[in-house]
């Protein structure tokens, strides 16, 4: 076991010798770390947490009391092959969240970018892929395979089906079922989940000039409520030159390439 500044885990926590312990991580009372797991610099482990490996963690990673990181998939194929969680920096686990490895179904690596907050109780289950500066809310459970893109906001008590796709800077509503993709910038509500409008609140926050959020909006417009089929719609505002922004861009490569249809 490699640990630098060992003064900062205290005396009852339990470090597999394997474990490797970054510059100035701190952990806490009872806390367990397994072996093959590696944590970044100034990381922080709360009490009574779990860390089972193999899990790889940057630098400035928060996981609050009873969080559980990296513990096999919940899988009825999975025979225990050392499949990964990889998880970036700065990110926040609350208490009791919980995170799992991948199955061996894709590439053995559920994935967590940098700057994300994971409130109490959200699950994030094998084989998800979750991008950069998402926020899962208080006891959002979700599915295998999801992937959730940049800036995504889910809020509390949503449950996301397996192999969902969610899009860029896209908002769930509290208490939301999505069963299908969620296109990005767009906001989705209810059981099972509809197509609300676009996260204007959102857009304006990232900092997406007035200009080209009008756009948006006008392909909004011409893909989900004029009426049109989805491939008529792609066609129409792929070959409008008047709409092509860097958003409209990502929204219609994100509908060309969905999962499991989108959210209408």
């Amino acid at each position: 076991m490699h640990i630098m500044g060992a003064e900062l885990i205290h005396p009852t926590s339990i470090i597999d010798p394997q474990a490797v312990i970054g510059p100035n991580c701190r952990v806490g009372p009872y806390a367990v770390i397994g072996a093959h797991v590696a944590l970044g610099a100034n990381c922080t482990v709360g009490a009574h947490a779990v860390l089972e490996g193999p899990l790889e963690m940057g630098p400035d990673n928060r996981i609050g009391p009873h969080a559980i990181l990296g513990q096999a998939p919940q899988d009825l194929t999975y025979q225990g092959e050392p499949t990964k969680l990889l998880i970036g920096q700065s990110n926040e686990f609350r208490e009791f969240v919980t995170v799992h490895r991948a199955s061996t179904k894709e590439d053995g690596v559920t994935r967590i970018g940098n700057h994300g907050l994971f409130m109490a109780y959200a699950h994030i289950a094998h084989d998800d892929q979750i991008g950069d500066h998402v926020i899962i809310s208080n006891a959002t459970q979700l599915a295998g395979h999801v992937h959730i893109q940049d800036q995504a906001f889910i809020s509390g008590l949503c449950a996301i089906h397996q192999f969902v796709h969610i899009g860029r800077l896209a908002m769930v509503a509290g208490g939301s079922m999505v069963d299908r993709d969620v296109a990005p910038f767009t906001m989705v509500a209810g059981d099972r989940a509809e197509l609300r409008g676009l996260n204007s609140r959102g857009l304006q926050r990232a900092g997406i000039p007035t200009d080209r959020r009008r756009r948006l909006r006008q392909a909004y417009q011409r893909l989900f409520r004029d009426g049109l089929s989805l491939n008529q719609a792609i066609d129409s505002v792929t070959n409008e030159p008047d709409l092509q922004t860097p958003e409209v861009h990502v929204l219609l490569d994100f509908i060309r390439h969905r999962s499991r249809g989108i959210t209408r």
